[in-house]
């Protein structure tokens, strides 16, 4: 299966959409858009997987990279809408404290720009 994805800017937050399976295949699809976003500045992210059907631990590296990044630019990473599995995954693997998780992208986007846990 193929990855798509669409980024959306909302105010001083880009909302990422990513659409499908993202593993070790289309990983790196998202990856450079990711890299292109910082390179641009753009360092509040937040990740609509509305629409994610599987994430693999490649899929989650590339999360824990984003909030590497945007860390380091003074901004914030947030996962927003993900199925069960995907959110179950995030849960066993204990990112999903780390990366900031919301049942939905309007959350997400108004979510408190200082996160308590970084």
């Amino acid at each position: 299966m193929s990855l798509t994805v669409h980024t959306e800017q909302h105010d001083d937050v880009v909302v990422v959409s990513v659409a499908g399976e993202l593993d070790m295949a289309t990983a790196p699809q998202l990856q450079d858009q990711i890299t292109d976003l910082l390179d641009k500045g753009r360092s509040r992210l937040v990740f609509d997987l509305a629409d994610v059907s599987f994430c693999d631990s490649t899929g989650l590296s590339v999360f824990v990279r984003a909030k590497n990044g945007c860390d380091e630019a003074g901004g914030v990473v947030r996962l927003a809408a993900p199925q069960r599995g995907v959110l179950r995954i995030l849960e066993v693997s204990g990112l999903v404290e780390v990366l900031h998780t919301y049942p939905t992208v309007e959350q997400a986007v108004a979510g408190d720009p200082t996160p308590a846990s970084s």
